[in-house]
Parts: structure tokens; C-alpha cells; sequence
């Protein structure tokens, strides 16, 4: 009936275009496929992160008058968040960082094509110094993503320890295993700065739900996401 696609989604897409009879809006535009389902015995691709982000996002930070967002690392996930806050103008503007050019400008040619009016700046950088700087520069309330993979997929962390989470804001890991570096460091900070953390569990949760229903042709609602939530929280891997 259908599938997740969990790693390599714009690889697939892009190896598999000619073989899906349909794509949904956002699979066209991202370029990529997080779920693929039958619909009336033709093959579909569905991009479902931005979502799946959007409802994660939705539990735990609610961005004030002139809230920024910094996110570090411009891959699927950070398409998917970005692609979701542009859309509805949630902040008032967003810087991206990473350290491939080319994944940054595959990101502007991306943005352009929503037509937003939120600012959106490129950075390209592979120093942790230089990304402590730009938390310094975030207003109070502002959010801090980590959506480079280090910390479970590499080891580090794209900051150094050094750095200093912007007073009243929310840091959002989007690993949920592995060392964590950037997490524990948030965490050491949360009384002192009065940070809102957040793992990347939920997304994990939200991004399951979201393909079931595209699967199923269902609605998982709020007491459905509990459901899920609470039984697979006995599987999910602890941290020290």
C-alpha cells in the first residue's frame, strides 16, 4: 500500500521521478519523497516533512514579535521547517547556515519559489566560532535549530562550548540518539537562560502519523498522536 522513506529522499526522488504517476505539491517542490503510496493502483510520492515539522513545531514554541530563528544545517530537514514557516509567515526572519554552497543554493531556488516576504539569509560556514557569533546576534525568544546531523550522524556539535542560547529561547535538536553534543549543552544552560529544549522525538512521531494517514487515507488526530506517541516511547532509545 505504501512506504516511508527515512534516509536518501531527495536521491530516490530524484533516481525515480519517471516512475511515480503523480507528486504531491510538496514533493514537487522540494524535490525529494518521504512516503510513496498506491491511489487507485498508481504510484504516488508525497513529501510529508513539511508537515510532520510543522505539527512538531506547533507543541513547543509559539514565536513572538520579532523572532528569529537560526538553522544550523540546510538538508531535507531544514527544508522541510523552513518551507513550513515561510509559508505562514511565522517569523520574522530566518538565517540558514551550512558548509556545502551548493546545498544552500538549492535552498534560495527553493524559497524563491513560495513568494514569501520573510527574510531569509544564506550563510556558508563550517566554523563553530563563527556560528556562536550568530546565536549571540539572536533577539530573546528566538529559536535555535540543529539540523546538521552532528551529534548522532557525526560526532561534534556545530557550536562551540562557548556559545550562549539566546535569553527566554527555545533550542530544538532534531536528533533524538547518538552523543547529543549541542542538546547537553543546551541543557546545562536552561535554568541560567530560561530555554525552552526540545528533541527531535516528536518530529519523529509526527513524521510516522503523517505517512500513515497519506498510507491509509486516514486522519490521526490529537488522542491517535498520544496513541502513538505513548507506545513507542517504551522503544525509544534513552540517553545517559
Amino acid at each position: 500500500m505504501g512506504a516511508l522513506i527515512t534516509t536518501h529522499k531527495i536521491d530516490l526522488f530524484e533516481a525515480c521521478r519517471d516512475l511515480f504517476d503523480g507528486v504531491d505539491e510538496y514533493a514537487e517542490l522540494c524535490g525529494e519523497t518521504s512516503c510513496l503510496a498506491k491511489r487507485d493502483g498508481k504510484l504516488w510520492a508525497f513529501a510529508t516533512d513539511p508537515i510532520s515539522s510543522g505539527r512538531a513545531l506547533a507543541e513547543f514554541y509559539d514565536p513572538g514579535d520579532g523572532a528569529q530563528v537560526l538553522c544550523l544545517g540546510a538538508g531535507g530537514s531544514a527544508t522541510a521547517i523552513t518551507v513550513h514557516m515561510m509559508e505562514r509567515a511565522a517569523v520574522s526572519g530566518i538565517t540558514v547556515v551550512d558548509r556545502e554552497p551548493r546545498r544552500l543554493k538549492a535552498l534560495e531556488a527553493i524559497h524563491a519559489m513560495l513568494g514569501s516576504k520573510t527574510q531569509v539569509g544564506y550563510v556558508e560556514n563550517s566554523d563553530p566560532r563563527t556560528n556562536d557569533r550568530l546565536i549571540a546576534d539572536l533577539p530573546p525568544g528566538s529559536l535555535v535549530i540543529n539540523a546538521t546531523g552532528m551529534g548522532k550522524d557525526v560526532p561534534g556539535s556545530p557550536i562551540s562550548e562557548a556559545a550562549l542560547f539566546p535569553e527566554g529561547g527555545c533550542v530544538w535538536e532534531l536528533n533524538y540518539r547518538g552523543e547529543l553534543d549541542f542538546f547537553r549543552l543546551a541543557e546545562r544552560q536552561r535554568d541560567g537562560r530560561n530555554l525552552r529544549l526540545e528533541d527531535g522525538w516528536r518530529y519523529f512521531i509526527h513524521g510516522w502519523a503523517v505517512v500513515m494517514e497519506r498510507v491509509f487515507e486516514i486522519e490521526i488526530d490529537r488522542r491517535g498522536v498520544a496513541r502513538i506517541s505513548a507506545i513507542s516511547e517504551s522503544l525509544r532509545p534513552k540517553r545517559d
